[in-house]
């Protein structure tokens, strides 16, 4: 009398796994993409609170973006990245880029952020 097989086959559990390792892949090499966003917008939060309040130039809000990319570590953009658009009461900073990693082989993620931060 044959008995119906229950359960995983040891190739269905190897695809599983591979499957899985690769999503978890992904997440490691996309983690340091998201934290270095994180660390920009926090910095353009910063900055759009220390310059509450002042007649703040372009210049002035770059040089502070720099100061405190510097002391983060941020190196993939520059202040010259953020756009500063004025309006009639209020100041905005805008930042818009792609991060790209490599994943496997010719094969790489992109990243798409966009943050806006207003001033007053």
């Amino acid at each position: 009398m044959r008995h119906r097989q229950r359960g995983m086959t040891f190739i269905g559990l190897v695809l599983i796994l591979a499957m899985a390792g690769v999503l978890v892949y992904a997440g490691v090499r996309l983690t340091p993409v998201y934290l270095n966003y994180m660390n920009i917008s926090h910095t353009m939060v910063a900055v759009a609170n220390e310059m509450k309040g002042d007649a703040a130039d372009d210049w002035a809000i770059r040089r502070a973006l720099e100061r405190h990319w510097e002391v983060e570590g941020i190196s993939n953009i520059q202040s010259t990245d953020v756009q500063i658009e004025k309006g009639n009461d209020s100041v905005s900073l805008h930042v818009d880029y792609d991060d790209e990693v490599p994943f496997i082989g010719n094969v790489s993620l992109v990243a798409h952020f966009d943050k806006t931060v207003k001033i007053r």
